[in-house]
């Protein structure tokens, strides 16, 4: 009978030891940037006194990918959500000014690398991948000048897009949200001038993630890239869950001057509720199991 219990509570500390393949980042600033491969002109702006991840600035073609795969839900399930501004566009413009091209949000199991530069902003060529991206520069995309767009395996032809009102490149704060839900194959993105997040979703589509990846194993991250016209693109917060799991409102936004809170946090493992009380059942079996020999 005690083996039946040990065996048994050994079974169960097993299941909830799995649960920890699912993974949680938070980035409340980026003071320190050791967690990620930075690529390109990246690599030379990073780290900063203002404690931001910045991309690239005026021109130049970047990425900043974390060095390591993040272990994304058996069903490719995500969610994240993150800040960014874009200051200080130069160069040549569209109808509503200058400055380009924008960032995009990318997971892809290619490398931790950066893509193609000007209207590929950093994403371009990039296969095996999702990206969203944050559109500044009119190429005679759908939604024009400023628009946020769904993008498959390294292709800046989005599969869907929709104009944005005003301009992500104004210098202001702005806020992402991406969620992937891998049963229902639903990618939805949200994005807002305000921390608040928004009821519905902003753009969305079906994709079968698993099938486009070719793996739950991703390089995450994000990528810029300008042409004749340019900007400042920082990414200021970020928060990334290796599951389903929408965000509501961020607690902490990075701030644009050096901040007191010491760099990220770490890749922090978690344990989901169920797993939490299985975790909680194998250990009284333990305890069981003991007070019974001692008997």
């Amino acid at each position: 009978m005690r083996s039946k219990a040990l065996a048994l509570s050994f079974l169960l500390l097993a299941a909830a030891g799995a649960a920890t393949a699912q993974q949680t980042i938070n980035f409340p600033n980026f003071c320190n940037t050791s967690a990620f491969s930075l690529n390109g002109s990246t690599a030379t702006l990073n780290p900063n006194a203002q404690c931001v991840l910045r991309l690239n600035q005026d021109f130049g073609v970047g990425s900043a990918f974390l060095t390591n795969t993040f272990s994304l839900a058996a069903d490719a399930s995500f969610s994240t959500f993150f800040s960014f501004q874009i200051l200080n566009p130069v160069g040549i413009g569209d109808a509503d000014g200058p400055g380009a091209d924008g960032i995009v949000f990318a997971v892809q199991t290619v490398s931790n690398t950066a893509g193609g530069g000007g209207g590929g902003i950093g994403y371009a060529g990039i296969t095996n991948s999702v990206g969203v991206e944050f559109d500044t520069f009119n190429n005679g995309e759908p939604g024009g000048g400023n628009h946020v767009g769904i993008d498959l395996n390294g292709s800046v032809t989005s599969v869907t897009s929709l104009a944005i009102p005003g301009r992500f490149n104004d210098g202001a704060v702005w806020f992402a949200w991406v969620d992937y839900n891998g049963v229902t194959d639903l990618l939805e993105v949200r994005v807002s001038n305000t921390p608040a997040r928004p009821a519905a979703a902003t753009i969305f589509t079906t994709v079968d993630l698993p099938t486009v990846l070719g793996t739950t194993n991703a390089f995450v991250g994000f990528t810029s890239g300008t042409g004749a016209g340019g900007g400042t693109h920082e990414i200021v917060s970020w928060n990334l869950v290796g599951a389903f799991a929408p965000v509501g409102q961020t607690p902490t936004v990075g701030p644009t001057v050096t901040p007191t809170i010491p760099g990220p946090a770490a890749v922090v493992p978690t344990l989901s509720f169920p797993m939490m009380a299985l975790l909680a059942l194998a250990l009284g079996g333990i305890a069981i199991a003991f007070l019974t020999k001692r008997i």
